[in-house]
């Protein structure tokens, strides 16, 4: 069974495996065994404390074949994007260029370094095996991360956002970091992210262009990879987007990658998912619908994937398989939503 749990120490060999393999663009899980580190530590603080507020947190989740032992995906949630340093996005915006005796009225689409969606909570770190992306496993490691939130709300902002990697090429090679960022560091796109992920992506920002960028000036290379996702990142996106997350408003500062945006209240996964009481018993096989599950706990937060014969209304019947994975009994409270 895989089973979604915050991460350990111990977990801090396979989760740099899983960094190795993550791609370019993924700052936020460098292969880098001192800053998985920090960040297995930085979360682990943050599910033992008590918390009233979103701020510094941040919570780091693994994904576990208890079979094996394996882990075979990771995912993360920033309780508040910006709080220790800033948070640098591009905001899509529209210049109106007008000339009265000419008769000529021009809107030109620009970009404007802003610090807009700081405040925000931020999902990060979002990696599975080649072998599970598509399935529903993939559904269980982003959304699971969304059931906590569901959970926790006062640990969290009211909107959530997340950068989706942007468009490079097999050599590593981003169009839009040669237009722009590549003519402020003597950098290639994959050396700056990789400095990005050991480092922070705070210094680079602040040497970025203050002034907008007028768009119509960047190359058409520059300007076709806008709002383009990474091929390995589309699973993220088509997950976020099903979820109800937007798009368009504003994109990543160095690779040209969207930012996905969305109200906590209007996410699927919170707005629909219901907390109903624990029956043990036997699953039913086949007939059913496939089910996110997850506990209520903190430190001890579990959530699975399960084929259930539910109705809303009526207790979850799990069988002790499922119930110990969560940790639960009878008559305890999980959250479910559908797949």
């Amino acid at each position: 069974m895989l089973v979604m749990r915050p991460a350990q120490m111990a977990d801090l060999g396979e989760v740099q495996r899983l960094a190795a393999d993550s791609p370019i663009g993924v700052t936020s899980l460098p292969d880098d065994i001192e800053r998985l580190r920090d960040k297995i530590a930085a979360s682990e603080t943050s599910f033992a404390a008590e918390v009233s507020f979103n701020g510094e947190e941040s919570y780091f989740f693994v994904l576990e074949d208890t079979t094996t032992g394996k882990l075979v995906g990771c995912s993360a949630i920033v309780a508040s994007a910006g709080y220790s340093e800033p948070f640098y996005s591009f905001r899509n915006e529209t210049f109106v260029h007008a000339s009265r005796e000419l008769k000529i009225h021009n809107k030109i689409h620009v970009l404007s370094q802003c610090h807009d969606l700081t405040g925000n909570s931020l999902l990060t770190s979002f990696y599975v095996v080649p072998e599970l992306v598509g399935s529903a496993w993939s559904e269980l490691n982003s959304r699971g991360r969304l059931l906590f939130v569901a959970n926790h709300p006062e640990r969290f902002a009211d909107s959530v956002v997340t950068e989706i990697v942007g468009y490079s090429d097999e050599n590593g090679d981003s169009p839009f970091w040669d237009a722009i960022g590549r003519n402020f560091f003597d950098l290639n796109y994959a050396a700056a992210e990789r400095l990005c992920g050991l480092k922070s992506r705070t210094f680079l920002a602040e040497l970025m262009p203050h002034y907008p960028i007028y768009v119509p000036l960047l190359p058409d290379t520059a300007q076709e990879a806008m709002g383009q996702v990474h091929p390995r990142a589309q699973i993220t996106f088509d997950i976020l987007m099903r979820e109800g997350f937007e798009t368009d408003h504003y994109i990543d500062i160095f690779d040209g990658g969207p930012t996905l945006h969305a109200r906590v209240s209007g996410i699927r996964s919170i707005a629909q998912s219901r907390v109903v009481p624990v029956k043990i018993g036997t699953l039913s096989k086949g007939g059913g619908r496939q089910y996110l599950v997850a506990n209520a706990q903190l430190q001890d937060y579990r959530a699975v994937l399960l084929e259930l014969d539910w109705a809303p209304g009526k207790p979850v019947t799990l069988d002790l398989e499922a119930a110990e994975a969560l940790g639960v009994g009878e008559g305890a409270s999980v959250r479910v939503v559908a797949v």
